[in-house]
């Protein structure tokens, strides 16, 4: 019993997230335009850089994960060679919300590289208004403001 709690405490510590290497992300669309206000929240954090290209970002905040998610990530970062043989990346599209789709409460943030995720939350708005979305956004953007800084 005891080695077994040794094991499950070691495996605790091996995958706990270090979210010190997240310097940027970029946000996928979500539901209820929730991309937008916590774009504006998370920008407001010293350390951490909102950006509109996906190609500079560190880490994907996203409320879906799933095949979907990974066909978008395949899209986005899909490496094509050009005539002179290099690598580049080219046309990606950015994705959007599926029309009538809607996120359950659930937040993740993803590694870009690995496709790991960081770090997940859930939190969820009574409606879509604005101001239930802006709170919501906040309540997120500290939730992990907090546990950004409990981790380095």
């Amino acid at each position: 019993m005891k080695l077994l709690t040794v094991f499950l405490a070691a495996g605790v510590s091996l995958f706990a997230a270090d979210l010190s290497g997240v310097k940027s992300i970029y946000l996928m669309p979500m539901s209820g335009g929730l991309d937008q206000y916590l774009a504006n929240r998370l920008a407001k954090l010293s350390a951490i850089q909102v950006v509109t290209d996906p190609q500079k970002a560190d880490a994907i905040f996203t409320d879906r994960i799933g095949v979907n998610f990974e066909q978008s990530l395949d899209s986005m970062y899909a490496e094509k060679k050009k005539s002179d043989g290099k690598m580049t990346t080219e046309d990606f599209t950015r994705p959007t919300s599926a029309p009538g789709t809607r996120g359950k409460g659930s937040l993740f943030l993803v590694d870009r590289q690995t496709r790991v995720i960081l770090w997940s939350t859930f939190a969820t708005a009574k409606s879509n208004a604005a101001g239930e979305m802006n709170q919501l956004a906040i309540k997120v953007a500290e939730q992990f403001d907090k546990d950004r800084a409990g981790k380095k």
